[in-house]
């Protein structure tokens, strides 16, 4: 019995972003909830599925705050742990002209790093359709081991795995460390988002259908979505007897002013499609059909400060398709 569509472990958090200048000249920072998985969370629950988070905040004023609005957004706190002993993780977000942003993390044992194996209910997990994961609940051994035991139980209750990277270099103590858990991931996954930079990281690759080819000659992933930033997103799927590969384009009609939670949002969409149609029969149309409505959610959520909170309805994706499709 699958009581969920998804489940999702990792980092919950606070991005602080600029917003505005004081009268004294002094930045404004908006305390917006985040990180990776709870946004694609978030979105598959405005998208009408049930999903719930798995992961540790500090018991403080910043994850009492985080445990409210990811309730208010229909994610499941079930297995959320509260910790007396580490504070909740917080990154300040620094948003460029054209809506890219860097990070500044505050997390030496921040409370999401420091999930340990016997906080994860196991129930939780086997009740999920797909499971979801990045590398930030890698980044140290506490962390890994509660990752690698979420991992062994949802391939043991024939759950879908889905990986996103979500690579953010400070966080690690070397780019052969992060490297090596980006490996461990692709080994674990039967769904793949990853960024075309991530896909350069880790297979030494500038082409993107060169960089497939080397994660396929090593991995067995079905399905592996790409995303390119302004220049759009391609899918490749293959099944041992069929093997497609799409493109789409961006949506440049929308006023992008913060990207922070945009790749989220895009694989969000490409697990609301596998909940809808299935894992199976993927043909071009729909490869297409898939890559076109995750580009339009994506687009739209850069329109709005934060990620979040600020997830697209349904409506506002279709009706930005249409809209384009027009011109």
């Amino acid at each position: 019995m699958k009581n969920y569509d998804a489940v999702a472990l990792g980092e919950l958090l606070v991005d602080f972003t600029q917003n505005g200048m004081s009268a004294q000249k002094n930045w404004l920072m908006e305390a917006n909830a985040g990180g990776a998985p709870c946004n694609v969370l978030a979105m598959l629950s405005k998208l009408g599925h049930s999903v719930s988070f798995v992961g540790k905040v500090g018991d403080d004023m910043f994850g009492k705050m985080l445990k409210s609005k990811i309730e208010n957004l229909g994610i499941g706190t079930e297995n959320l742990i509260f910790s007396k002993k580490y504070k909740t993780t917080l990154a300040f977000v620094h948003t460029a002209d054209d809506g890219d942003r860097s990070f500044s993390f505050y997390r030496n044992q921040g409370a999401d790093s420091m999930l340990e194996k016997s906080e994860i209910k196991s129930e939780l997990i086997s009740a999920a359709k797909i499971f979801h994961f990045g590398t930030l609940s890698m980044t140290n051994e506490i962390c890994f081991d509660a990752t690698k035991f979420a991992l062994e139980t949802a391939k043991k209750s024939g759950v879908l795995r889905s990986f996103d990277p979500n690579l953010r270099l400070p966080l690690w103590e070397s780019e052969s460390q992060a490297k090596e858990k980006i490996l461990f991931g692709l080994s674990e996954c039967e769904i793949l988002k990853i960024a075309s930079e991530e896909l350069e990281f880790v297979s030494g690759e500038k082409s993107i259908c060169d960089g497939i080819n080397w994660i396929r000659s090593k991995f067995k992933i079905p399905l592996i979505t790409v995303t390119k930033g302004k220049d759009g997103s391609e899918a490749f799927y293959s099944d041992g007897k069929i093997s497609l590969h799409e493109t789409a384009g961006t949506f440049s009609n929308v006023k992008t002013i913060d990207t922070t939670g945009a790749g989220d949002t895009f694989c969000a969409c490409i697990l609301h499609e596998i909940l809808c149609a299935g894992y199976e029969t993927f043909s071009r149309e729909r490869l297409q059909k898939m890559l076109v409505f995750a580009n339009a959610a994506s687009s739209l959520v850069t329109t709005k400060k934060g990620s979040l909170s600020v997830m697209p309805m349904r409506t506002e994706i279709e009706q930005l398709i249409k809209d384009f499709s027009k011109k």
